[in-house]
Order: structure tokens, then C-alpha cells, then sequence
């Protein structure tokens, strides 16, 4: 049942959109009617701007980090439970909620920032190094899809070598339940961003202006 009800937290968390709340009370519109379409940070600084842009990009990543606290929380209270386990739902729950959220019609963003969250709270070792790879490349090549695309790929191989900093280790060996998982959050990842690949393919996809 713990497992079942955290699912259910997290999506819930996970669906509340920020970018969709913050649009409509500053701007008087769905952030989802702008731009690429995407109810996420990129939209958000093409449309409204850095500040709007910036508080998104926070809220999306507390709602990561919050839902994984709550698995944690709920691991230590119930000491019988599966506590990685109760983290890797969550962690995913989030991430869906955050993509299909039921409050704005199962239309939502990415998930990279949730993603992020996520990382930094279940091994910060490897969210690190997916983060400083991701704006690396985007500084590079000026396409925020294509560093969010890469990192997403980056870390289900981080997670074969570095397993030494899980804040909840599973009890099958440092590292060993949480690679399925990095599979399943990098598929959401890149799968969400199935339209970017294609305009990255053929030279399309929009650049970012770092003025």
C-alpha cells in the first residue's frame, strides 16, 4: 500500500506545472499556447523572460527533490518497506506527473528539471556531473534540447560506476536497483523530447540567445 500511495503523491506533485500557473497569472495565458508549445523553462524564458523563466526552473526541481524527501520520510517510518524502492517510484511518478499532469489536461514539459531534482537528492555525485555536462554542451552548441538530451543518456551509464554516494542504497548492492531506473527516467526524458531530436537531425531546432 506505501508503495501505491507514494506513487500517488509524487504524480500529483509532479503535476502541478508551474510554467502553466505563473503564464496564465502574469501573462494571462497558457504557456502552452507560445513558442514550441512546452510547459516547461525554455518556453518560459523565450516568452516571459529570465525571472519567470528562473523561478520555473526552481519549482520544477523542488518538485523532484520534495517527492524523493517524502519516499525518504516514509522509508524511515515504515522500516520493514523497500526504501530504494519507495525512492525509485517516486522518482518516476514525479517525472510522469510532471509530463502527463492531470490538473492541466495530461499536457505538461519534459521533465528535465524534475529529472534533475531527482538526481541531486538520490546521488548528487551523478546529478552533478549530468548537470555540468548538460550546460557544457548547451553553452556549446546553443541548443538546450540537445544537453538535456545528452545527459539523459549520460546517466544510466553514470550509474554502472558511480554508486557510492545513493543517500538510499538498496539492499541487493550499492547502485544495482537504481540503473533500471536511470533507464526508465532517461527514456521519459528522451522520448519527451521526440520532436527536438528530429529538428536537431535536420538542422532546425532553435538556438539560444545568451544575451
Amino acid at each position: 500500500m506505501e508503495y501505491i500511495i507514494i506513487a500517488i503523491i509524487a504524480y500529483l506533485i509532479g503535476s502541478i506545472n508551474f510554467s502553466i500557473l505563473i503564464s496564465k497569472k502574469k501573462a494571462g495565458y497558457d504557456i502552452r499556447q507560445k513558442g514550441s508549445g512546452n510547459a516547461g523553462t525554455t518556453n518560459m524564458l523565450r516568452n516571459l523572460g529570465k525571472k519567470y523563466a528562473a523561478i520555473t526552473l526552481i519549482c520544477d526541481v523542488l518538485k523532484g527533490l520534495v517527492a524523493i524527501v517524502i519516499a525518504i520520510i516514509v522509508g524511515n517510518i515504515l522500516k520493514d518497506t523497500n526504501r530504494a524502492l519507495l525512492v525509485q517510484i517516486a522518482g518516476v511518478a514525479v517525472v510522469l506527473g510532471h509530463t502527463f499532469p492531470i490538473f492541466f489536461g495530461f499536457k505538461g514539459g519534459k521533465g528535465v528539471a524534475t529529472s534533475l531534482g531527482i538526481l541531486l537528492m538520490t546521488n548528487w555525485q551523478i546529478g552533478l556531473i549530468c548537470l555540468v555536462f548538460a550546460l557544457v554542451l548547451m553553452a556549446l552548441t546553443r541548443v538546450v534540447s540537445m544537453g538535456s538530451i545528452a545527459a539523459a543518456i549520460l546517466y544510466p551509464v553514470l550509474t554502472l560506476f558511480i554508486g557510492g554516494q545513493y543517500y538510499i542504497v538498496p539492499s541487493s548492492g550499492i547502485g544495482n536497483g537504481y540503473f533500471i531506473y536511470s533507464v526508465i527516467l532517461a527514456v521519459i526524458v528522451i522520448f519527451n523530447h521526440r520532436t527536438n531530436i528530429k529538428r536537431i537531425l535536420n538542422g532546425s531546432e532553435n538556438k539560444i540567445s545568451f544575451k
